[in-house]
């Protein structure tokens, strides 16, 4: 078999056919965007779902001087008529900006000065041009210098281009809203607003020379916020029908993937991975992202084991402030979507950054937006049924609330102090008591999911609590005796080492008889010579059994 190469950070359409790496073919959306072109076209998208790797196809495709054998083979070379008279033929304005990461105003400003310095630098056979006049040569100038009238520039660029060729032009804008997240947070907002309002509005409004344009981004801002000079953008949003298939991967190029790597075998857990999402009425949509990265795993190690490539390309402090803000039905609904299960939700399509964590409502569309949930269909009230995706997004939702519950434990010393104590002591019913408490206050598991998912749950619990404490050397899962006992503790400065054995209960009344079972676990699976080397002074033992809000402790 021919060695695959997996496109790892590949966001350039023309090094797939120059350098052989794998493709999936999504040039197919070149056609549907032609059919039914808008002016303004915005797509949205969570990070890492292809969105530069189409604004590269769509740049080499339309771009006068364009190598059209790039597109050889693919979809929309069968579609001769268009290709005839929409390949090559336009002069393209491409940039980025998701670089435009300014600590200040003044940074970020100089930044979006380097994507239109660039695109300007693209044209410099312009300087040569014969069709323009001098005072064109001097705005490309000034532009090139970046000491032009950065607002007007793409407008300025466009009507330079257009008088050259005789054709409107496309422009193509990638990561439209990163300026405005990186504003946001650095405390410039309402300057950057302001900045990028004009500049949008001067290029995609009462543009004469734009043909159409095409931006990309993850969120949908309001069109009070940036769009307020444009007539409304033709947004596609991830409950839109239209252009559904042609971000992220189907199932059944995955399974080509997969396939064509000799990894059919894999088939399963990497749709339980990474597939999960749905995007308008298309299901079973994969993160490409975590596809391409697993795969290239697989292939140099077949017994590589599935991580999480997602989590740190993603927004994960939105899941933090989510769980702080949650009130103990919101609780109840995180479990349940840990669990597996679903929840029913109205989303905001068009969201600022100033607002978007003002209310729960607001980072329930968030949690949406940027792809830690995705929707099963839309109830008859509007609301939208609303899962977590796959295992890798609910290991970040495991994640993320066990810090939660660790900061919100921190919070209540008296309780904790008690916890600690009756560890310290042995002492089962104090211990029962402190847990029961802090399972009141906080998040519940109530619904759905595998006796696995909820034992996990409470192990997390442990582990945030366990945690919290200084000289504890706390470790899970680690081998010992015969097997692996759930939670490991050794105080290092009174040299006690501690046991503890987590377990679920399906009923309430089984809690005595699973605690039990937790305890003579630890004795009969020999935990205990974990500690062989480390010579403790006395080593506890607790089984612990959760059910719900309840809890049992036993202890030796």
């Amino acid at each position: 078999m021919e060695k695959i190469k997996m496109p790892v950070g590949i966001d350039d359409f023309a090094d797939f056919h120059q350098m052989g790496y794998y493709y999936i073919d999504k040039t197919g959306m070149i056609k549907e965007l032609l059919e039914s072109p808008g002016k303004v076209n915005l797509f949205t998208r969570p990070r890492r779902f292809g969105k530069s790797l189409i604004m590269s196809m769509l740049k080499y495709f339309f771009e006068i001087g364009t190598d059209k054998s790039l597109f050889d083979g693919l979809a929309i070379s069968k579609e001769k008529e268009l290709c005839e008279k929409y390949m090559g033929q336009f002069p393209v304005i491409a940039i980025t900006l998701k670089q435009v990461t300014g600590e200040t105003m003044s940074e970020a400003r100089k930044q979006l000065w380097e994507s239109v310095i660039e695109a300007v630098d693209g044209f410099d056979f312009l300087q040569k041009s014969n069709k323009l006049s001098s005072s064109d040569h001097l705005t490309l100038q000034k532009l090139s210098e970046g000491t032009g009238n950065l607002e007007a520039s793409l407008k300025q660029l466009s009507r330079i281009l257009c008088k050259h060729y005789g054709r409107k032009v496309i422009i193509l804008v990638d990561e439209y809203d990163a300026p405005l997240q990186k504003a946001y947070e650095n405390g410039y907002y309402d300057r950057m607003v302001k900045l990028i309002r004009q500049f949008f509005g001067y290029a995609l409004k009462s543009n004469d020379s734009l043909y159409f344009s095409v931006l990309t981004g993850v969120m949908r801002v309001s069109k009070e916020s940036i769009f307020s000079d444009l007539n409304n953008p033709d947004a596609h949003t991830m409950v839109d029908p239209q252009y559904s298939e042609w971000f992220g991967f189907t199932d059944e190029e995955v399974r080509q993937i997969l396939e064509n790597c000799g990894l059919q075998d894999y088939y399963g857990i990497t749709k339980d991975w990474y597939d999960g999402y749905r995007i308008g009425k298309t299901e079973n949509i994969y993160c490409p992202w975590d596809v391409v990265k697993w795969c290239k795993a697989l292939l140099i190690d077949r017994d590589a084991v599935p991580e999480n490539y997602w989590e740190n390309v993603s927004e994960n402090e939105f899941i933090r402030t989510f769980a702080q803000m949650a009130d103990s039905t919101t609780r109840d609904e995180i479990a349940r979507l840990i669990a597996g299960g679903t929840v029913n939700r109205k989303l905001i399509q068009e969201l600022t950054y100033r607002n978007m964590t003002g209310s729960l409502d607001n980072i329930w569309s968030l949690l949406f937006t940027t792809g830690y949930l995705t929707q099963r269909g839309r109830n008859e009230d509007g609301t939208y049924e609303l899962c977590i995706p796959n295992c890798e997004v609910n290991s970040i939702f495991k994640t993320k609330i066990e810090e939660w519950f660790k900061d919100k434990i921190l919070g209540d010393t008296d309780g904790l102090k008690s916890f600690y104590a009756a560890l310290d002591a042995g002492d089962a019913e104090v211990l029962e008591d402190c847990l029961n408490y802090h399972l009141g206050e906080s998040i519940s598991y109530v619904d759905g999911g595998t006796y696995e998912d909820k034992e996990t749950f409470y192990h997390g619990i442990m582990l945030g609590m366990l945690r919290s404490r200084k000289d504890w050397e706390v470790r899970s899962n680690r081998e010992a005796g015969n097997g692996r006992p759930d939670i490991t503790v050794f105080n290092i400065r009174q040299k006690i080492a501690y046991i503890i054995e987590v377990k679920y209960s399906k009923k309430e009344e089984e809690l005595p008889a699973d605690a039990q079972e937790g305890l003579d676990q630890i004795n009969r699976m020999h935990y205990d010579q974990y500690f062989s080397m480390r010579f403790p002074k006395r080593i506890r033992h607790f089984g612990i059994a959760f059910c719900k809000k309840q809890c049992k402790v036993v202890a030796e």
